[in-house]
């Protein structure tokens, strides 16, 4: 059975710094795409940034560009968000997904494996 374990949140302040951890377990990953999505509280998740198998092709959201950067170890099945420059609007769940092939911004819960989310805390 799929796990996907997330970690690294907390509380910082703006313009603080955070590395957000996910472990896969239960499958082999050879051409998973892993990516990062948020979650705020009264709105919408939103994608934040994929990695492909690879670790070559990556992407982000606007609101991120710049700021985050993810990675991944597939020695590790371990994919990483490194979070800088937060901001308040960053406050929000960050779950880690999983998907084989590539990982798309609207994708749904039925669409790949998910952990279960850490929270970050951006004060003023």
């Amino acid at each position: 059975q799929v796990q996907l374990v997330e970690s690294g949140g907390g509380l910082v302040q703006a313009g603080g710094s955070l590395r957000l951890s996910c472990v896969a377990s239960g499958r082999t990953f050879i051409n998973y795409s892993m990516g990062w999505f948020r979650q705020a509280p009264g709105k919408e998740r939103e994608f934040v940034a994929r990695i492909s198998w690879s670790g070559g092709i990556t992407s982000y959201a606007d609101s991120v560009k710049g700021r985050f950067t993810i990675s991944r170890d597939n020695s590790k099945n371990t994919a990483y968000l490194q979070m800088n420059s937060l901001k308040p609007e960053d406050t929000a769940v960050y779950s880690c997904a999983v998907r084989y092939g590539r990982i798309f911004a609207e994708m749904g819960r039925e669409d790949g494996y998910w952990g279960q989310g850490t929270q970050v805390i951006v004060s003023e």
